[in-house]
């Protein structure tokens, strides 16, 4: 049947409706009123509810109707008409008319499917990739993190430390644990050190452990990592020894860290939370303590080469041939920049056997620490101290713990608070002592067999140099004369003073002692590549001879240092004589090197009246003396 005839036959059946609506209107009949609105009723109660292949009563198709629906069921449709038959029955099954009435059209749910084809199937990549906030200053955190650099002027020991310490933030922040810890593990002493941790907490005890029955014990004994995954609050601070007071552990995972074929160190891990870690955890902290061990050894490699570097670069200064020793400030300085380089030290002594005195002194002592220390030129006490007996054996001492017994260094009374290694090495030339060097560290037992034996080896260079020196001394000594300037040496010019004083007492007369000094000038030492003393100390020698008045007498008592008697003099008249000499040094140019300079002097002015001794004498000079060097050198003061 064609669409044009289906819709005249669609109006016929509606135009009905109103005329059986109009029935009413034009009749007063009730019995034609009340039939009319049951028709209406009946006929539009089959519109709705009559489906699309229901026929009502009292209508038949028509031929061309069947021909048509025989013609559907038995031809082939395109698409389009598969794609209507299948949404009418989706229509049915869900109890929705179709479209296709006998003269009537019902609305039904869109009929075109959309399905999507392998062809338009596309990913939503939008959902694959994990959005996140990107910070304006991303680059710079990350670079910041990334490029940290080690601080400056540490040791290896803390370069390590700050390596270490970021393995233990990553392993902290990879197993969201509460705190990440790292101990060092003595198998000879079986103890275990706390070395570094990065934690939450505050509550952690920075000790040594010695073995016992706690979790960390058990891996250093038995060599095998261990975890707990549920710790009771009662067995808590018997488990976790590192904390000062229970902090609410639960979880627990250690790992030994093996050097060699020995276990060295224990990784550590715990949390707030019952069982967190498993045994995946186990294998990542395996990787992160082998990257410790690995690291190790580097530092252990690179630590040997440099260190042993420095320390024959410091044996080969001392060795230098350009190198003498004029006095004994300059020989200990020398001593403290090699030990310096050689083994690590809080606090260093040079013990001197001072051969004028006979005695055992501390001639020089370096303290990096702010604790109180012995002073210097103190006399020792052989017996009963532990410098002593190794002098008096011949032998180191190596005192691992001075807090652990009443142990005394240098004198049977002395009051030192400080706790640690206490090393001292005789310095033996030839079956002579010529005194000690003695190490001091804050750290207990931090002097090994092997550091002594190196030092023990190390100090014959040493007491050889010593030993020189003390010959040189001794032969200085039996002369009258200074060799360089050809002045009375401290000792005749100290004598020769004494006679004067008591030539002073019968005579009724009174003299002045001059002590001139040359002011430091490392400025100027800068510009030169060798020292330039020995020209300076010419030049100003050679003004000092120039001017000296007759009946007066001339010494060097230090390198720098020249004392001048003047005899019948008074302070006034000295003061005006060093104030011309000051003048002269200070005009003159000295040239060294192609280049030209010039230096200064001060001097000290003391009169010899009301003095009984040369020792009384020279102390008011030096006072004098040193009030003109704080003045800023290059000046000149007395005191009468």
């Amino acid at each position: 049947m064609s669409d044009s005839s289906k819709y005249k036959k669609r109006i016929l059946i509606f135009a009905i409706i109103p005329l059986l609506a109009a029935l009413p209107i034009f009749t007063d009949d009730l019995v034609l009123k009340i039939a009319a609105a049951v028709a209406i009723t009946i006929y539009v109660g089959f519109i709705i509810f009559l489906r699309d292949n229901s026929k009502p009563t009292g209508f038949e198709d028509s031929d061309d109707d069947i021909a048509e629906e025989e013609s559907m069921q038995t031809s082939p449709k395109p698409n389009e008409e598969k794609d209507e038959v299948l949404s009418e029955l989706v229509a049915r099954e869900n109890n929705f008319d179709g479209d296709e009435g006998e003269g009537f059209t019902v609305l039904t749910p869109n009929r075109n499917m959309d399905v999507i084809s392998s062809r338009d199937y596309k990913p939503d990549e939008r959902g694959l990739r994990r959005s996140y906030f990107k910070p304006s200053d991303l680059k710079q955190n990350f670079e910041k993190i990334a490029q940290e650099e080690l601080p400056e002027d540490i040791g290896h020991d803390a370069q390590f430390s700050f390596l270490l310490e970021k393995v233990l933030q990553v392993a902290k922040d990879s197993f969201m644990a509460h705190t990440a810890i790292f101990f060092w593990f003595n198998g000879i002493k079986r103890r275990l050190t706390l070395e570094k941790y990065i934690s939450s907490s505050k509550n952690i005890t920075e000790k040594k452990f010695d073995l016992e029955d706690d979790i960390l014990s058990k891996i250093a004994t038995s060599e095998e990592p261990e975890i707990i995954t549920d710790i009771s609050a009662k067995a808590e601070k018997d488990v976790i020894r590192y904390y000062d007071y229970p902090e609410g552990i639960k979880s627990f995972v250690g790992v030994p860290l093996y050097y060699g074929k020995n276990v060295a160190g224990i990784l550590a891990l715990d949390s707030k939370e019952n069982d967190v870690f498993g045994l995946e955890t186990i294998y990542s902290m395996g990787r992160l303590v082998r990257v410790i061990s690995i690291i190790i050894s580097l530092f252990e490699e690179k630590f040997k080469e440099s260190f042993a570097e420095q320390r024959l670069n410091a044996l080969l200064g001392l060795l230098n041939a350009d190198r003498k020793f004029e006095s004994l400030d300059e020989l200990q300085d020398s001593i403290v920049s090699a030990v310096n380089n050689i083994v690590n030290w809080d606090v260093f002594t040079f013990v001197y056997f001072d051969p004028g005195r006979q005695k055992f002194t501390t001639s020089k002592i370096v303290n990096k620490t702010s604790l109180k220390y012995i002073g210097e030129n103190l006399e020792l006490d052989l017996p009963g101290t532990i410098v002593g007996k190794a002098i008096l054996t011949g032998k180191p001492v190596n005192i691992e713990d001075v807090s652990g017994g009443a142990f005394k260094r240098f004198k049977k009374n002395e009051d030192l608070t400080l706790e640690g290694s206490f090393l001292t090495i005789p310095l033996v030339f030839e079956d002579q002592n010529y005194g000690a060097f003695c190490f001091e560290h804050l750290k207990k037992s931090f002097y090994q067999k092997s550091e002594i034996q190196f030092l023990q080896k190390s100090l014959k260079l040493f007491s050889f140099i010593v030993y020189s020196y003390s010959t040189t001394a001794k032969l200085r000594g039996l002369l009258s004369v200074d060799v360089e300037t050809n002045f009375l040496n401290e000792i005749s010019f100290g004598k020769k003073v004494e006679e004067e004083l008591s030539k002073n007492q019968v005579t009724q007369t009174h003299g002045t002692l001059i002590l001139l000094k040359i002011d430091d000038y490392a400025d100027q030492q800068s510009l030169f590549d060798s020292d330039p003393f020995p020209k300076v100390l010419k030049g100003i020698v050679g003004l000092i001879k120039e001017d000296m008045p007759p009946l007066s007498f001339t010494g060097r008592i230090a390198q720098k240092i020249f004392a001048l008697y003047f005899f019948n003099t008074t302070t006034k008249d000295a003061f005006l004589w060093a104030e011309r000499l000051r003048i002269k040094v200070a005009r003159k140019a000295v040239r060294f090197e192609g280049k030209e300079t010039t230096f200064t002097i001060s001097a000290g002015i003391a009169s010899t009246l009301h003095k009984e001794n040369s020792k009384e004498l020279i102390n008011d000079a030096e006072l004098a003396l040193l009030k003109a060097v704080e003045k800023g050198g290059n000046s000149v003061k007395s005191i009468n």
